[in-house]
C-alpha cells in the first residue's frame, strides 16, 4: 500500500498557489474597467443572472492572466478549480439539483406509479461555452462601437504616468503581423474571403550578409491584420495600440497614431524627448512631424535610396555615396544618405569626417567644424576650402550649419545617424519586438488560441483581443509598481511574493 504523505501547514506549493492567485486580484484592481462593466449589465437587463456579469468578466481576464489557450480549457480550470470560481466571483459550491420524478405506465398492467430517478451528481456553477461565447459577443461590441477596451489602455497610459515621472520620455514604434484563420480565398459564389476585414501583407527585408559579403532578400506574406504599437522603450510598456488590415502602410498609420496619441495626452508629448523606428518608417514627412510639432527627436534609421551614382561606370560599390551640400556652388562639403557629412581636400583630394559641434535649437541647425582646426590636422588646401565656401574663418577654421528647413529632412535631423546618442535611443529600439513577442506568447486568450495560433476573423473581434492583452500588462505593470515592486513590472508570469 502507498503511504500518502500529509502536506505541512505551511505549504510552500500552498504559499506558491496564493501568489499565482494574486496576479489576477493585480489585474482585477487596476483594471480601469468599472464603465465597461456597468454598460454590459446594462446589455444584460432584466434577462437571467445565471451567471453574474462581473464574474464573466474577472473570468475572461483569468483566461489572459493565466494563458489559457483555448475557452475550454479556461472553463474546465474553473471546473476544478473553487479557489478561482471565488476570485472571479462564482459560487464556488456545487449545485445539488433535485431528481426529477416521472410518470412511468407499467405497458401489462396499465399500472401507472411515479419512478424518482437517482440523485444526480452535484454540478459547480461554471458557465458553459455557449454562455461565454454571448458574453464575448457583447464585449466586442463595445469595442466596436463605443472603443471601451481601447479605452482602457489611454487611462492606464495616464496612470503610468502619474506613477512614473520619466514614462514616455522615450518612445518607439513597431508593427508585427497577425495572420488571420481565414486562408484568403475567396468564394466563387460571393467574391469575398471568410474574413472580409482582412487582406494580404507584403514585406520585404534584405540586406548584405557580413561574412560572405552577398547580397539576401527575403519576401514574407501574410493574410490577415497588422499590430501597430507605440511602446514606452525604457520600461517596455505599451502607450498606444492599432489594429489595421494587413496592406494598410505603417507610415501614414504612423502619423496618425502619434497625432491621436498627442492629441488626447499632451503630456505625453511633451515629456517624450526622443522617438525611435526602424528603417521601414523613414520617412521626411513622420521626421519632420515629430520635431516640428512636438520637439521630439526622431531616432529613425534611414533607407538607401539614391540609385543614380551606382549605375556610374566609376562608382566604388565599398565606399559610400556622396552629394554635394549645395550642389548650387563648386564647395568642398558633401554628405551621404545616412547624414554624415565631410570636408573634401582641394589639394589632395582627401575626405574627412567634419566634426560635429551639437544641434542648435534656437537656430533649428546642425553645426560642424573644419577637421584640421577641431582635430589639429594640417590641411594643404584649407585656403581654397575658405575659398570655396566664400568663408574666412580664422584660426578657429570653418563652420558649417545645416538648418533642417532647407534641407532633406529625412537625411538630416536634430540627433545626427550614427551618433553615440542617436545609437543609445535607437538600441532601445529593441524593446518593442520584446513586448510584440509578450503578446503573442504570454497574452494570446482567445475563444480558441492565442494571437499565434488562432480562430478570430474580424477586424473588430481581433481588435478587442489585442486590447485585452495590451490592457493586461499595463494593469499588471501599474500593480506591481503601486505594490512597490517595480523590478516586476515587466513580469507576466513571475509570481508576487507572499509579503508584497
Amino acid at each position: 500500500m502507498a503511504a500518502m504523505v500529509q502536506s505541512s501547514l505551511f505549504s510552500w506549493d500552498a504559499l506558491e498557489a496564493r501568489s499565482d492567485l494574486d496576479r489576477l486580484h493585480l489585474v482585477r484592481d487596476h483594471l480601469p474597467d468599472e464603465r465597461l462593466v456597468h454598460y454590459l449589465e446594462v446589455m444584460r437587463g432584466h434577462g437571467r443572472d445565471d451567471y453574474p456579469v462581473r464574474a464573466m468578466w474577472n473570468a475572461l481576464l483569468a483566461g489572459i492572466v493565466y494563458q489559457h489557450e483555448s475557452l475550454e480549457s479556461l472553463l474546465r480550470e474553473l471546473a476544478r478549480n473553487p479557489s478561482l470560481m471565488q476570485a472571479c466571483g462564482f459560487d464556488p459550491l456545487p449545485i445539488q439539483r433535485p431528481p426529477k420524478p416521472r410518470v412511468v405506465s407499467d405497458p401489462d398492467t396499465g399500472v401507472v406509479r411515479i419512478e424518482t430517478p437517482p440523485t444526480p451528481e452535484p454540478l459547480r456553477a461554471v458557465p458553459s461555452s455557449w454562455n461565454f461565447s454571448r458574453f464575448l459577443a457583447n464585449v466586442i461590441e463595445l469595442e466596436e462601437s463605443l472603443g471601451m477596451v481601447s479605452e482602457m489602455a489611454v487611462i492606464l497610459r495616464e496612470q503610468l504616468m502619474a506613477v512614473l515621472p520619466d514614462f514616455g520620455a522615450h518612445l518607439g514604434f513597431d508593427g508585427t503581423d497577425i495572420a488571420s484563420h481565414s486562408t484568403g480565398q475567396t468564394n466563387r459564389a460571393s467574391g469575398q474571403t471568410s474574413d472580409p476585414d482582412a487582406d494580404w501583407g507584403y514585406h520585404e527585408t534584405q540586406g548584405v550578409d557580413a561574412r560572405t559579403g552577398k547580397a539576401w532578400k527575403t519576401i514574407k506574406r501574410w493574410f490577415g491584420d497588422g499590430l501597430h504599437l507605440i511602446a514606452d522603450t525604457h520600461y517596455e510598456i505599451p502607450v498606444a495600440f492599432e489594429v489595421m488590415p494587413a496592406s494598410v502602410s505603417e507610415q501614414p498609420t504612423l502619423r496618425t497614431m502619434l497625432r491621436a496619441t498627442f492629441e488626447e495626452t499632451p503630456e505625453l508629448a511633451e515629456r517624450c524627448r526622443d522617438f525611435s523606428a526602424d528603417r521601414g518608417l523613414d520617412s521626411a514627412e513622420t521626421k519632420a512631424l515629430l520635431w516640428d510639432d512636438y520637439a521630439i527627436r526622431p531616432l529613425i534609421d534611414t533607407r538607401e535610396l539614391w540609385r543614380e551614382e551606382k549605375a556610374l561606370p566609376d562608382d566604388d560599390p565599398a565606399k559610400p555615396i556622396t552629394r554635394p551640400l549645395d550642389p548650387e556652388r563648386a564647395d568642398t562639403i558633401v554628405y551621404t544618405e545616412k547624414g554624415s557629412v565631410h570636408g573634401v581636400c582641394p589639394v589632395s583630394g582627401e575626405q574627412r569626417d567634419l566634426a560635429f559641434q551639437g544641434f542648435e535649437a534656437d537656430r533649428d541647425t546642425l553645426k560642424y567644424r573644419c577637421p584640421a582646426a577641431a582635430y589639429g590636422l594640417e590641411c594643404q588646401g584649407q585656403a581654397q576650402c575658405h575659398q570655396a565656401g566664400g568663408v574666412t574663418p580664422g584660426d578657429y577654421g570653418r563652420i558649417v550649419r545645416i538648418k533642417l528647413e532647407e534641407h532633406n529632412r529625412r537625411i538630416f535631423v536634430p540627433t545626427p545617424y550614427g551618433s553615440p546618442s542617436w545609437n543609445r535611443g535607437y538600441n532601445r529600439r529593441s524593446a518593442l519586438e520584446r513586448i510584440n513577442n509578450r503578446i503573442d506568447r504570454n497574452f494570446g486568450f482567445e475563444q480558441h488560441f492565442g494571437f499565434e495560433q488562432h480562430f478570430i476573423r474580424g477586424i473588430a473581434k481581433m481588435t478587442t483581443r489585442v486590447g485585452l492583452a495590451i490592457a493586461v500588462m499595463m494593469a499588471m505593470a501599474l500593480g506591481h509598481i503601486q505594490q512597490g515592486r517595480p523590478q516586476q513590472m515587466r513580469s507576466l508570469v513571475q509570481p508576487i511574493p507572499a509579503t508584497g
